[in-house]
């Protein structure tokens, strides 16, 4: 029996819009019959196996709107855990608007975003951790994200997380079994072996945790930022990286007020690039307000490319390339010089450095490779888990209760305290699973969510 909800909900399941096909998924204690007010077919939804396709035609006698497919999917042998059918008729606003209105004519409400696969975790046919792998599948930003989500949709980050669950269950079993022996001094885990398994279990916490980062560019995508003075040539290589015209390009300083962001595809992962404003001194207040903003897109960028006019000087931009440096030292800072068509005779490029033109194209593919090669080492450490910022605050919470264990062992504290904290950090994976929760956090978790899924 469903414990989500009495309310039979739809939604459209896949994007609006004109397409080939399209889905509308229903889900509730009421679905099949809903389904029946309106589906004409050799045999009524309420009355079809489990697991089934049937052919037949929407609408009513005098009222025929489309020939659709019901999905069946009988309780709890479906994604929600309840009856759920789902219909497939010809994409297209109209036809799927009107099939949305007869069941919620009949009786059915519109779903909440992320309502499906909510209930799906409510009716324990998904834990939390993979509640967060769907929306990573959907929002994944790279073929690797994508691929890492499906491993953990399919339960493989929960394994491993009730591996080290039932680790420490053990320990705290045998801790809290000595408390009942506690008059004859026994000691069931020698402390010298009970702080090396406690050392490799915070150590493998840490390593999980240490990945958030990384694991957002698979998730969200790579950030590059491109800044210089102005006229360097920063929307000239913006559309070059792009493959096509999407800044204003102009020779008069100060043209890109506000900044712009664009994606492209590079090997499989998702670059975002952003063109900025240019950095100098000027009274424009419109101006100013761009430049403070391509301060705060530096702060959000996983990498900035300070472009220079090499017509200058090679080393008109080293100040500010500098500058950034020092107060960017978490991100790499990268310096290009640009306008290499400029030269009249060929410059030595030191090592390391990347000379370009973004108006002839010399050099583009260079600097995309060490975009490319930038954004493979910034996920190295990613193999099996795309941990997320929630998941991740909850693990550094359980290695710093793993972390009070290791201090109680060396001060020879009492059974009593180290099983606290050893309580206390399987509590927290729980959490991180949706063994316990909260509305809050479901609310935070499926804010993530489209309309449909």
């Amino acid at each position: 029996m469903s414990l989500a909800s009495s309310d039979t909900i739809c939604a459209l399941a896949t994007p609006p819009g004109v397409a080939g096909l399209a889905v509308i998924r229903i889900s509730g204690p009421r679905a099949f019959e809903y389904c029946d007010v309106f589906f004409r077919g050799s045999i009524s939804a309420i009355d079809a196996p489990d697991h089934t396709i049937h052919f037949g035609w929407w609408g009513e006698l005098d009222r025929r709107v489309d020939s659709v497919t019901l999905m069946i999917y009988r309780c709890p042998r479906s994604y929600t855990g309840e009856d759920v059918v789902e219909i497939g008729c010809h994409g297209g606003v109209f036809i799927c608007d009107t099939i949305i209105a007869d069941l919620l004519s009949a009786g059915a409400r519109p779903a909440d975003p992320g309502e499906f696969t909510r209930r799906a975790f409510l009716n324990r046919k998904l834990d939390l951790v993979q509640v967060e792998a769907v929306a990573d599948m959907i929002h994944a930003a790279s073929h690797r994200g994508a691929q890492i989500a499906a491993r953990q949709l399919a339960g493989g980050f929960t394994l491993r997380l009730e591996s080290i669950r039932s680790a420490l269950l053990e320990i705290v079993g045998l801790i809290e079994l000595e408390l009942d022996f506690s008059e004859e001094d026994v000691e069931f885990v020698p402390r010298a072996d009970l702080r090396l398994r406690i050392l490799d279990i915070a150590s493998e916490i840490h390593l999980i945790a240490s990945s958030a980062q990384a694991a957002s560019v698979l998730r969200s995508g790579f950030h590059v930022a491109v800044v210089g003075f102005p006229n360097a040539g920063k929307s000239s290589l913006f559309n070059a990286l792009l493959l096509r015209n999407r800044a204003i390009v102009s020779d008069i300083p100060g043209t890109t007020r506000d900044y712009l962001s664009e994606s492209v595809i590079l090997d499989g992962y998702t670059v975002h690039l952003v063109d900025t404003a240019g950095l100098r001194q000027t009274e424009d207040s419109i101006e100013l307000e761009g430049i403070a903003i391509t301060a705060s897109v530096m702060e959000q960028a996983d990498l900035v490319l300070v472009l220079n006019d090499i017509s200058l000087g090679a080393d008109h931009s080293n100040a500010l390339f500098t500058e950034l440096q020092e107060r960017f030292p978490d991100i790499p800072v990268l310096l290009v010089q640009n306008k290499s068509d400029l030269l009249s005779e060929v410059y030595a490029q030191p090592a390391g450095t990347i000379v370009c033109s973004a108006k002839t194209g010399a050099g583009i593919d260079t600097l995309r490779g060490v975009i490319l090669s930038d954004v493979r080492h910034s996920t190295t450490n990613v193999n099996d888990y795309l941990v997320n910022a929630r998941q991740a605050s909850l693990l550094m919470a359980i290695a710093d209760c793993l972390v009070a264990v290791l201090t109680g062992i060396d001060r020879r504290a009492s059974g009593d305290e180290l099983a606290v904290d050893l309580r206390t950090a399987i509590r927290l994976l729980g959490e991180i699973t949706g063994e316990t929760w909260n509305p809050d956090v479901l609310e935070t978790v499926f804010s993530r969510f489209c309309i449909g899924k």
